[in-house]
């Protein structure tokens, strides 16, 4: 390492940003191992991670540090975009085959979605709600894309925007489809961390003649805080074929129409 590379390292910013790319490529790391990586000493460390978890990047437990998702705590969406990518994309292809010119299609604020934005700017003429800024994003200036942002309050954490103003606008449409994820199924309910997020979900699923949730098998026999709906809400549950047998059991058994991919 090269004295200006030793110096910046050494500002709070840099290395703080340097410890959430860390962090989130692992996952879990203890905090002793951050302070011999980063060549600081415990005490700044922890000073550090508390500022990351002030930011929402990530959250402290005994002894260390996680990006992961609790029952509590929603992962930051860096993190998001890089976990079970290859599932993801699976689940977006299938859900593109859905997909048919002159719908309006809505897409909420989850990564597994963003994977199917993808693979929409060839699925023209086509109508794209959502209140994902990296989707926002991605789709505008798409040809044969009319792109509608839902607006309100921004969220850092999600890259997105939510409240009541985005409630609000949601409630004043209706659309043909809805794609939506969530962080964690068990039983018959799909859950999430953040009232915010649950209120937002809800009004999707209100405004959508049909509805499809993309899960993939990381986020089955979890739970968080709040329940968002019953899966029966869902026109139709996506997963993959990591899914658990005990969970796709429960969903026959309470009458979810699911598919694997």
């Amino acid at each position: 390492m090269t004295a200006s590379e030793t110096a910046d390292r050494g500002r709070p910013a840099q290395r703080q940003a340097e410890i959430a790319e860390y962090v989130m490529q692992q996952g879990s790391v203890s905090a002793a191992d951050l302070a011999e990586m980063f060549h600081v000493s415990l005490m700044t460390v922890h000073r550090d991670l508390d500022e990351l978890e002030k930011q929402g990047v990530v959250r402290k437990f005994r002894g260390g540090v996680s990006a992961q998702p609790s029952s509590v705590f929603e992962s930051n969406v860096s993190y998001r975009l890089r976990a079970a990518r290859t599932e993801k994309l699976a689940l977006a292809q299938r859900a593109r085959e859905l997909v048919e010119p002159g719908m309006a299609v809505m897409l909420d604020d989850s990564t597994s979605t963003l994977e199917l934005a993808r693979l929409l700017v060839d699925a023209g003429p086509l109508t794209v709600i959502t209140n994902f800024l990296e989707t926002i994003k991605l789709l505008s200036g798409v040809r044969g894309i009319r792109l509608l942002s839902l607006g309100g309050e921004y969220y850092a954490t999600h890259d997105s925007f939510l409240g009541v103003p985005c409630m609000e606008a949601i409630e004043a449409l209706r659309v043909d489809l809805l794609f939506a994820s969530t962080s964690a199924v068990s039983g018959s309910y799909a859950y999430h961390q953040e009232q915010e997020i649950v209120l937002v979900k809800r009004a999707m699923i209100r405004c959508a003649q049909r509805s499809v949730l993309l899960v993939d098998h990381t986020k089955l026999g979890r739970v968080a805080l709040h329940r968002v709906a019953p899966l029966r809400d869902f026109d139709l549950v996506l997963t993959d074929a990591g899914a658990p047998a005990e969970t796709l059991r429960e969903m026959r058994e309470n009458g979810v129409a699911y598919e694997i991919v």
